[in-house]
């Protein structure tokens, strides 16, 4: 392969990272460019675990033998067989050099455990790039030719090295991205949803239960005293108790496969299930009104069930959902109740959320204030 071949590999192994959709389709994209572009049989990715001491293979990609699997479960290898990694990452490195590849051969008398694999595997020689992002070892590149083909040599190992920078580029902006995505649908106080990623929760989950008959619940929560610890403590313990109660929500969701949890803003939460039945998603939010209540802050929790596993009616869209809830936490805090109440279980709750609809439809209600 000529320089104008080898441009045009660089240039299409960063366009084929920049259009992956996934972490998996990203890696898989750059396994597969450098395998085209060092004209090699096989590559793999591999991330460096620190507190493991070991190199975890992310994806095999071309011609995989005997157990080689494209996106192996655990396929990982102790960094104390491969010293030369070590060798390069630490030593030359921090001597002034760059992290630079280097070539391995089957038949080469090199230290360690490539040259080994190379023959049981049927392989003649490798390529191996350590990539490196943010100024730090993240993992290596490695290519490898068939027997019969030629060796790997200096030139090559020199493109690899530049193929390694741009995967290390790739990665880090696909990394950027999922954190940009993380933070989109997170809440930064509690590390919980936001009000974002439950209106993307509810309307996927609507369309299953319209599509399959899955049973949508909403709990929506809304912590007691948070304004009197504020007042008399300060906000940095009304962070505190924000950041408890999150941490009871999440505990208490997680006895709902696949529930959702998130903080909606201020002192208002909310859990989605979807699956489990009226009466599981009822016994869940108990538990939570009785660990709400022993928090070392606050005054408990009041709480609102909606679920199209009760009485509630024809439910087409989340607002409803949303106001059947609302509702019902709404009585609930007024009665102080310790237990939540339960739209369609309570037929009051359903008369209110429907009041409120009819003066002022399309719209999420609060229900203060209201008799």
């Amino acid at each position: 392969m000529g320089v104008d071949g080898r441009l045009r590999a660089v240039v299409g192994l960063a366009q084929a990272m920049a259009a992956a959709c996934a972490p998996r389709d990203s890696v898989r994209a750059a396994a597969r460019g450098a395998r085209t572009a060092l004209d090699g049989s096989f590559a793999a990715i591999s991330a460096w675990e620190r507190e493991r001491g070991r190199l975890r293979v992310l994806v095999n990609e071309g011609e995989r033998r005997t157990g080689e699997e494209e996106f192996p479960e655990d396929e990982s290898y102790p960094v104390h067989d491969f010293p030369e990694i070590t060798e390069f990452l630490h030593e030359r490195w921090a001597g002034g050099g760059g992290p630079h590849a280097w070539v391995e051969s089957a038949v080469g008398d090199r230290p360690g455990r490539r040259g080994e694999a190379l023959r049981r595997r049927g392989r003649a020689t490798c390529v191996v790039a350590p990539i490196v992002l943010s100024g730090r070892a993240w993992g290596e590149l490695y290519v490898a030719r068939d027997q019969g083909l030629p060796d790997f040599d200096e030139d090559d190992a020199e493109f690899a090295t530049v193929l390694a920078a741009v995967v290390a580029a790739g990665l880090a902006q696909n990394e950027r991205l999922a954190e940009a995505r993380r933070l989109a649908f997170t809440d930064p106080l509690t590390g919980l949803a936001n009000r974002r990623a439950v209106d993307m929760r509810l309307d996927e989950a609507l369309e299953e239960h319209r599509r399959t008959g899955a049973v949508v619940s909403l709990v929506v929560c809304d912590l007691n005293g948070l304004k009197k610890v504020n007042d008399t403590l300060g906000h940095a313990m009304g962070d505190r108790l924000l950041e408890r109660f999150g941490s009871v929500l999440s505990l208490c969701g997680a006895m709902l496969p696949g529930a959702l949890v998130a903080r909606l803003g201020g002192d208002e939460f909310c859990l989605v299930g979807v699956g489990p039945t009226a009466d599981e998603v009822v016994r869940v939010t108990e538990e939570l009104c009785a660990r709400a209540a022993k928090l070392e802050l606050g005054e408990g929790v009041a709480c609102g069930v909606a679920s199209t596993g009760d009485p509630i009616g024809l439910v087409k869209s989340s607002r409803r959902l949303f106001r059947l809830a609302d509702a019902a936490q709404y009585k609930a805090k007024a009665a102080r109740s310790a237990k939540p109440v339960v739209a369609g279980r309570d037929t009051a709750v359903v008369r209110l959320a429907d009041a409120a609809a009819q003066e002022a439809p399309g719209e999420r209600r609060r229900f203060r204030g209201r008799g």
